[in-house]
């Protein structure tokens, strides 16, 4: 606003406030006027018509006993057609809405618990700016909106929520921690299960291979050699399977040699060993075919 004599300036987004003798006279509009000081006119005052912000902090308590710091942010803007409200009515427009904002938070958080106050933010906004609309829109006033920005609990209670959170998260991930453990478990016995099935079902079909060779062998040595029982062409085919083995022991020079009483008095204990594991080879053999 600039002024030269009778010449007044209102600038873009504010009108001015017009007295005559002292008494409201009118709006002056944005833009150039010409006011006649020796009638008794002059521009008593100017008033923003842009919205405005104001940031309210406010110390209450819940219902749960938890002391927090709810803060506001009212965004008003002064109406047009009721700017003479605007501008005699109220001294500090300001502390009045902040004085409102007081009065109406301290009024719902109390009856809500701590985590409702964060739920139920909107419902408190809402309070406020409804309770605002009533009473600054007498004085000129419109409320555009009413935000709560932020709700911080005492930093003892904040610590204690934190450490409630980092507890259970811990909890469930032991949970979860001790369930993979236990499918782990249950899996490899299922494994070692499944090994020593197969193993057992392996050594059988091996015996029942032995027993198969030894038989084909003593059938076609004696279809061979008149007048030799399966008696004989067992203990020659012994015999000759454990001179293999002593010649395949002493042929190897990283082998790990077991010494084991040997000689011709052993061959009988050898061949017993043999005609039982034949005899369980067969057993298992007719099994598998049942």
């Amino acid at each position: 606003m600039a002024g030269f004599g009778c010449l007044v300036c209102v600038a873009q987004s504010t009108i001015g406030v017009v007295e005559k003798w002292g008494k409201f006279s009118g709006i002056a509009q944005p833009g150039l006027h010409c006011l006649n000081p020796f009638a008794g006119e002059w521009l008593a005052g100017r008033l923003s018509l842009r919205v405005q912000s104001l940031d309210v902090r406010c110390d209450t308590k819940t219902k749960d006993n938890v002391f927090v710091s709810v803060v506001c942010s009212i965004q008003y803007r002064v109406v047009r057609q009721n700017a003479d409200d605007a501008f005699y009515e109220l001294q500090n427009p300001r502390e009045q809405i902040q004085s409102y904002v007081f009065d109406v938070v301290r009024a719902s958080v109390p009856r809500m618990i701590l985590d409702e106050v964060f739920e139920q933010k909107n419902d408190i906004a809402k309070a406020v700016s409804e309770e605002l609309e009533k009473v600054m829109g007498a004085y000129g006033y419109s409320i555009e909106q009413t935000l709560i920005v932020d709700v911080e609990p005492d930093s003892t209670v904040r610590r204690a929520m934190n450490e409630i959170n980092a507890a259970q998260r811990m909890r469930v991930a032991a949970i979860d921690k001790a369930e993979a453990e236990k499918i782990l478990q249950v899996k490899r016995a299922e494994g070692e299960a499944e090994a020593k099935y197969l193993s057992g079902h392996g050594i059988a079909r091996q015996r029942q291979a032995i027993t198969e060779g030894l038989r084909e062998s003593v059938l076609l040595f004696s279809n061979n050699v008149p007048g030799t029982t399966s008696k004989d062409v067992m203990d020659l085919v012994l015999i000759t399977q454990y001179f293999d083995t002593m010649k395949e022991i002493g042929a190897g020079s990283k082998n790990t040699t077991v010494f084991l009483p040997h000689g011709p008095g052993h061959v009988q204990d050898i061949t017993q060993q043999i005609r039982n594991g034949m005899m369980q080879g067969q057993s298992m053999g007719h099994d598998n075919a049942q």
